[in-house]
């Protein structure tokens, strides 16, 4: 085990963003520290900030979520001392993944935001990922910020129905048959 607590965070989240194939939010990270008391909301905090800054992760927000990666230099080192961590935590981890892999891999797989264009309107940006690769994207144009809001919210509810959509119309040809 090691001597220092801050060490070992860092480590477990370094371990954590290795064995998905797929970014996780601030609060799926956070859920699983939090829920096993491990730590408390700030010292969680000072770990992935300590991890960006040595560029042993890498961060991406959009639309106020936060996704965390773990870079080649964050595998590296994981691979040099991720033998620290005890057996009993790596175990924690790999259950909690394991249960909520999938929830996890869904909401990260959704994308949405929006931002004013040059012309003075709304861009709302959609996508639906599958681990790194985009399986659609949408950029579409609107007037105002309200209706951009309301696309976004809406993306989550709605995505797999239009993705559906556009692979039937486009792969029939748009006769549905």
């Amino acid at each position: 085990m090691l001597s220092e607590p801050m060490t070992l965070y860092k480590l477990m989240n370094l371990y954590m963003l290795k064995q998905v194939n797929f970014p996780l939010t601030y609060a799926q990270i956070s859920d699983f520290f939090l829920s096993r008391e491990y730590t408390d909301y700030f010292t969680l905090q000072q770990a992935l900030t300590e991890l960006l800054e040595a560029g042993l992760a890498r961060s991406e927000t959009i639309h106020n979520s936060t996704r965390y990666e773990i870079t080649r230099e964050g595998e590296e080192t994981l691979s040099f001392f991720g033998k620290k961590i005890s057996p009993a935590i790596i175990e924690d981890i790999d259950e909690y993944l394991k249960e909520n892999r999938l929830r996890m891999r869904n909401e990260v797989g959704l994308v949405s935001d929006f931002y004013k264009s040059t012309s003075q309107d709304y861009i709302v940006h959609c996508e639906v990922r599958e681990g790194k690769t985009p399986l659609i994207k949408l950029d579409i144009s609107v007037p105002d910020k309200e209706q951009a809001e309301a696309m976004c919210s809406h993306w989550r509810d709605t995505s797999q129905e239009i993705y559906a959509f556009v692979m039937r119309t486009l792969m029939t040809g748009g006769d549905g048959q």
